[in-house]
């Protein structure tokens, strides 16, 4: 029986032998299955996570700062300036009692007339006023009437003058600005006629 029983011992180590060294076998080779699956990977990219977005991102992020810092260093869009238009300086003058609403053109790039309603007589005011521009003085008086008188000067030279009386009377003052010589910036030289 002792043969027997080592025999059967012996087939057993045998028999564990040949599972240990197939489970080796089977395992180094699984091993080196995923160590070769990983390298491929590895050259192939597939395992690293994906970087192009956040290279992408990064490269956005890199011009929009640019932008902005060259918007901030150049004065931003809204601050530059628009060549210059050259004016005359034109003094309205509305003379009187009372109150009347008063509109006067000035410099504007729309070329809308700014209105006064219900000023206090005597009224004055200097403006500048684009060379080609009319300069217009207008007053209406309210419903209680009255009298007053509107002047334009252009440099301090008298151009016309004209009188309001009665419930809401009216008056207007006109003048003629010369048209701006080509490449002229400046108010200097203005001749009015």
């Amino acid at each position: 029986m002792r043969d027997s029983t080592a025999k059967s011992d012996a087939t057993s180590e045998v028999r564990s032998d040949a599972r240990s060294d197939a489970t080796s076998e089977v395992r180094s080779d699984a091993r080196s299955d995923a160590a070769s699956d990983a390298r491929s990977e590895v050259r192939s990219g597939a395992s690293r996570p994906d970087r192009s977005g956040v290279i992408t991102a990064a490269v956005a992020l890199a011009v929009c700062s640019g932008l902005v810092l060259y918007g901030v260093l150049s004065g931003g869009g809204e601050e530059k300036k628009k060549p210059a238009v050259p004016t005359a300086s034109v003094t309205y003058e509305v003379t009187g009692t009372g109150t009347a609403d008063i509109t006067y053109q000035a410099r504007s790039e729309s070329g809308k007339a700014t209105v006064v309603r219900g000023a206090a007589l005597p009224w004055r005011k200097t403006v500048p006023v684009p060379l080609g521009r009319s300069p217009v003085v207008s007053i209406v008086l309210g419903e209680k009437g009255g009298r007053a008188r509107c002047a334009v000067a252009v440099r301090g030279r008298h151009l016309q003058s004209a009188t309001a009386s009665g419930d809401f009377g009216r008056a207007t003052c006109t003048g003629t600005l010369p048209s701006p010589s080509p490449g002229s910036s400046t108010t200097e030289g203005v001749a009015v006629g």
